[in-house]
């Protein structure tokens, strides 16, 4: 039931995305094909064999102990050894910390395929690669030394701690407090939704606690960051004494339940000693630098999930008999009725877009970091565009995609058994965590279109025309009205909020038409050199063939709504709801 789509991750690399795209650039020159396919190849291997066999076991989920420490499910702890112990874990560090500096299209591979085989495994390593991310671009050298090592070597991991029950989205109402005590704090505090906060499955964790210092000014501008380890750790790197920190409790949660969502109380004795990361006050552009890596993260964990859940429901429509199929032979498989095909043909279809796009944002990413010029500032603003749509887009989708998949198994994708209900319920967090979708529409519609009145959407769209045929020639056109109408039609800020989350859908849908083409033009170039199978290549064209039948048809419907629907919404009164 599981498939890391190793053969299709090899083919966007190759072909529609481009290898060559970040070779060229310094940091991965050596990057060539052939360690390419040996990555992916390996990468698939660990996924298949280690990681994949633990999922539906695990959604039985992690235990809490009145000692306030965590279990994870059965094999979990030996099957992150297994990363550390393959150099994994520290695949997108640098190498001086103790890494393998993969160019971001690699790492972002490699975490697709781990996801897809076990997305509350996968949560501790994607943590702890935002953590590395920030301190790598945040930190004292010092304490990139003392902190960074030991996760790039998978003995220890990283959590983010933004949430209090009072602060969720609203970062200005964070309480947590830091107080100066020499060359450390001492933190006081409780933080909430904190993703491996606590487990068994390394020797250390690094918390990364947003906090305030006693005089820190109102709001926003008062948060501070700071390195809280679980074990304070000695000047050699040896693991000193508990720090003041504990897990209080996990949560009971619809999905994603192998992975442990603590609550963490800080300072509940004399204060968890703290380490400031860069200056008092300073500490959200270090945080949204983790969030935005973290995002991106989370947009490939849909595309992971909704792939997850086509191997699952594809496998059962191969085998299970129900009826006969319109017009095919008595005792062929429900895959055979059109209404089945339809749904795993869609499914598919948006799958083989989305891969190709979050590939292209992982380029984005790497060029946007390491390119020089005025290159490197197009490729910045692309990837800070391409991020929003990328983590909004896939999440909602891959919700879509995994009912889906219930749906082909009829009642039995609703009986737990089969594993098919899992995914469902995996897949709701994601377009809730590390920002909701209407809080990256909004990111999408005020920062990143209304600021620049549009430059860096049109800059995009430019690069598509370039591409396009007829059929994704006229969805642009849609976009390009939507468009025209938010920058020049005088909308209000509630007005524009209220269609954000349609604008999101409308890019993605547009964006993964795009990479839809691509694959299908790359596809037909490659039916005569004899490198790839032709009834691969053959499916590849077609499913492109779906998607701009099946998918992209809602631009336009998604335009509409943009042109004319914000006013039904502002006309609508809140004490109305419950009339």
């Amino acid at each position: 039931m599981f498939n890391a789509d190793e053969n299709d991750l090899r083919f966007a690399i190759h072909h529609v995305v481009g290898l060559g795209n970040v070779t060229d650039l310094a940091p991965f020159s050596d990057y060539d094909a052939d360690i390419c396919d040996a990555v992916l190849s390996e990468a698939a291997k660990l996924a298949t064999e280690v990681i994949a066999p633990l999922n539906q076991t695990g959604d039985a989920g992690s235990t809490w102990h009145s000692d306030n420490t965590v279990t994870t499910p059965a094999g979990f702890a030996d099957a992150f050894k297994a990363l550390g112990a393959g150099g994994w874990t520290g695949i997108g560090t640098a190498e001086e910390y103790g890494g393998q500096n993969m160019p971001e299209i690699l790492c972002a591979a490699t975490r697709e395929m781990w996801h897809s085989a076990n997305m509350g495994l996968a949560l501790c390593h994607l943590l702890t690669e935002g953590l590395i991310h920030a301190l790598q671009t945040s930190a004292s050298e010092a304490q990139k030394q003392m902190y960074v090592r030991p996760m790039a070597e998978g003995r220890w991991t990283g959590t983010m701690n933004l949430t209090e029950s009072q602060a969720g989205t609203d970062l200005a109402a964070i309480r947590t407090q830091a107080v100066p005590d020499g060359d450390h704090y001492r933190i006081k505090g409780q933080k909430i939704f904190i993703t491996y906060g606590e487990h068994d499955m390394s020797e250390n964790i690094v918390h990364l606690v947003l906090a305030r210092t006693p005089d820190a000014p109102a709001g926003v501008k008062g948060i501070s960051v700071f390195i809280v380890p679980k074990f304070l750790v000695n000047e050699d790197g040896s693991l000193g004494a508990r720090n003041d920190v504990k897990c209080v409790s996990i949560e009971h949660k619809m999905g994603i339940n192998a992975s442990p969502t603590t609550v963490l109380q800080f300072g509940e004795g004399e204060g968890a000693i703290g380490y400031l990361v860069g200056e008092e006050n300073k500490g959200l552009n270090i945080m949204f630098n983790m969030m935005n890596h973290a995002r991106f993260g989370v947009g490939i964990q849909g595309l992971s999930i909704a792939n997850r859940a086509y191997y699952q429901a594809l496998s059962y429509a191969q085998e299970r008999r129900q009826g006969t199929p319109v017009d095919r032979k008595e005792g062929d498989a429900i895959i055979h009725h059109p209404d089945v095909m339809r749904l795993l043909a869609t499914m598919r279809a948006e799958i083989e877009a989305m891969r190709p796009l979050a590939l292209y944002g992982a380029t984005a990413l790497d060029r946007g970091h390491y390119d020089t010029g005025e290159s490197k500032s197009n490729w910045q603003t692309r990837a800070e565009l391409m991020v929003p749509i990328i983590k909004g887009w896939m999440t909602e989708r891959s919700i879509d995609i995994a009912s889906d998949g219930v749906q082909v198994h009829g009642g039995m994708g609703f009986i737990e058994e089969t594993g098919a209900a899992q995914h469902l319920r995996d897949a709701r967090i994601l377009t809730i965590y590390e920002g909701t979708t209407a809080i990256q529409a909004n990111d999408l519609m005020f920062r990143k279109t209304l600021r620049d009145q549009g430059v860096a959407v049109r800059a995009l769209i430019k690069d598509i025309r370039e591409d396009a045929d007829e059929v994704l020639l006229a969805a642009i056109t849609q976009v390009e009205a939507a468009l025209d109408h938010i920058l020049t039609g005088g909308m209000s800020a509630r007005e524009a909020s209220a269609v954000s989350v349609p604008y999101l859908m409308m890019l993605g849908t547009l964006t993964g038409g795009w990479m839809a083409l691509k694959n299908k033009k790359a596809a037909l170039a490659q039916m005569d050199t004899g490198n790839w199978d032709g009834k691969f290549l053959k499916a590849k064209a077609a499913h492109a063939d779906v998607f701009a039948t099946h998918s992209l048809p809602r631009v336009a419907a998604l335009a509409q709504t943009i042109l004319n629907g914000s006013d039904a919404i502002e006309a609508m009164d809140a004490s109305w709801f419950d009339i």
